[in-house]
């Protein structure tokens, strides 16, 4: 996930750094009461994207996602509907849910149409330091629903692998790529954790 920052040569250079260094999503998160802002960034990022062939989600808001022609969206608690979004967008868009830290959440999103179930926060999260405490078991828990599983929150180079083995398809980041001092070879070492023979040494 993106860093919020209102500098958006910036925010495009880091963007274009963690996909070049293996990065796998982009996700587009800001929540500036600007709007002509993010749209510019939403439409800059969209197009490192399609450069890099990730796809590109926007967070929360899926008119923007929409206006910028988007691959998907990310829907929270307080989003639309996903089942909405499934009709009005059809199979191919991508909706990710935000289960946080229920399984009955992951199901009722999985029925509903959802592409991928995150749960978090994993650790204590400088984005989202209220979020509460989700438990490794429901990487488990959730592996019938046959839907990828995201980990988020407070992930980082440390403790990325902890939530991999727990079964996390997917982790999301932020400050791990945002204050790295080299963001591409961030992306390279959590991309790594991925690999069946772990992170170069």
């Amino acid at each position: 996930m993106t860093p919020e920052s209102g500098n958006t040569p910036a925010l495009c250079a880091l963007v274009d750094q963690a996909l070049a260094g293996g990065a796998v999503l982009l996700q587009y998160r800001s929540k500036s009461p600007d709007r002509a802002l993010r749209h510019a960034q939403a439409t800059a990022l969209r197009e490192i994207a399609c450069t890099h062939c990730v796809p590109f989600i926007i967070n929360d808001d899926l008119a923007l996602a929409q206006s910028v022609a988007a691959d998907g969206v990310h829907l929270g608690r307080e989003d639309a509907d996903i089942a909405t979004a499934r009709e009005l967008l059809g199979g191919e868009f991508i909706i990710g849910a935000s289960c946080y830290a229920s399984i009955d959440a992951a199901r009722g999103a999985a029925a509903a149409g959802a592409s991928y179930l995150a749960f978090g926060a994993m650790f204590a999260s400088s984005t989202k330091p209220q979020a509460v405490h989700a438990p490794l078991e429901l990487f488990r828990q959730a592996a019938d629903l046959g839907l990828p599983r995201v980990a988020i929150g407070g992930i980082n180079l440390d403790n990325a692998a902890v939530v991999i083995a727990a079964g996390a398809d997917l982790v999301a980041v932020v400050s791990a790529l945002a204050d790295a001092p080299d963001p591409r070879a961030a992306a390279a070492r959590l991309s790594a954790l991925f690999e069946p023979t772990g992170p170069p040494a």
